[in-house]
C-alpha cells in the first residue's frame, strides 16, 4: 500500500515538473540559498524571496514563481527606487537669463533714461553675476559703464536694490564692511532680476541721479515681465 502511494506521488511530481518546464523551456534556474528551491535566475538576482509556496503540491516543499501581476509590481517598485537614487545624485536644473532677454532689458533701461533726458549706460548680469550685456549711450561718459556693471552685480549678489543695500549698510558697523567687497557699489540704480523669490540676475543703470537710475532699471525688467513668471 505504501509503495503504491509513493509511486502515485512521484508520478504526480514528475508530471508537474514536466508541465512547468514546458511552459518556460528557456528560463535558467538557480538554487535559492535559503530554501533550496528553484526560481528564475533573473528574478532571484533582483529579489531572492520573490517565490511563493505552490498550492496543491504534496509535501516536497517545492515553490513556484509569483504571479505575473506581482512580478510586474515588484519590478515597478525597484525601478522607482533606482530612479529616485539616480535623480538625487544627478545634475540640477537652474533658471538663468538668456542673452536675448538680457539685451531686451538693457535696451529698455537705456531707452527709459533717454526718454527722461539722461545719457546713461546699462548693464545686465546673469545669476552668477557674470556680465551678459553692457550698453552705453553715445553721449554718456566713460565711467558710467563700470558703475552700471557694479550696480547690476551688487543687486544680484545681495538680492536687493542697490538703494536698499546702501541704506542697510550705512549705519550698521557689522554690515558696512560688505561695501568693501570687490565690485560692490552702494549707489542707487541696481535692481535684482527675479522669478518669484528666486534671483536670476541683476540690471544696473548709471548716468542720471540715483533715484532715476533705479526707475530706469525697473523699467527694463518690466519690459520682460511676462517672461519672468
Amino acid at each position: 500500500m505504501g509503495g503504491s502511494i509513493a509511486r502515485v506521488h512521484c508520478a504526480r511530481t514528475r508530471r508537474w515538473r514536466l508541465t512547468w518546464e514546458a511552459a518556460a523551456p528557456t528560463t535558467p534556474r538557480t538554487s535559492c540559498a535559503s530554501c533550496k528551491i528553484r526560481c528564475s535566475a533573473s528574478l532571484y538576482s533582483l529579489a531572492p524571496r520573490l517565490c511563493l509556496f505552490r498550492p496543491g503540491h504534496y509535501g516536497w516543499g517545492e515553490r513556484r514563481l509569483m504571479p505575473h501581476r506581482l512580478i510586474a509590481l515588484a519590478s515597478i517598485v525597484v525601478i522607482a527606487l533606482l530612479s529616485v537614487r539616480v535623480s538625487s545624485q544627478g545634475l540640477i536644473t537652474q533658471r538663468n537669463l538668456s542673452l536675448p532677454m538680457a539685451k531686451t532689458i538693457a535696451e529698455a533701461t537705456l531707452a527709459e533714461c533717454k526718454s527722461k533726458g539722461f545719457n546713461t549706460a546699462a548693464a545686465v548680469v546673469d545669476r552668477s553675476g557674470q556680465l551678459l550685456v553692457l550698453l552705453r549711450d553715445d553721449q554718456a561718459t566713460a565711467q558710467t559703464l563700470e558703475m552700471a556693471r557694479r550696480k547690476a552685480y551688487t543687486a544680484r549678489m545681495f538680492r536687493m536694490t542697490t538703494n536698499d543695500f546702501q541704506k542697510r549698510t550705512a549705519n550698521d558697523p557689522t554690515l558696512a564692511p560688505q561695501r568693501d567687497i570687490a565690485d560692490i557699489l552702494a549707489l542707487g540704480g541696481g535692481v535684482p532680476i527675479q522669478v518669484g523669490t528666486e534671483t536670476i540676475g541683476g540690471v544696473g543703470s548709471s548716468g542720471s541721479n540715483q533715484e532715476m537710475d533705479e526707475v530706469c532699471a525697473k523699467a527694463g525688467i518690466a519690459k520682460v515681465a511676462e517672461l519672468l513668471k
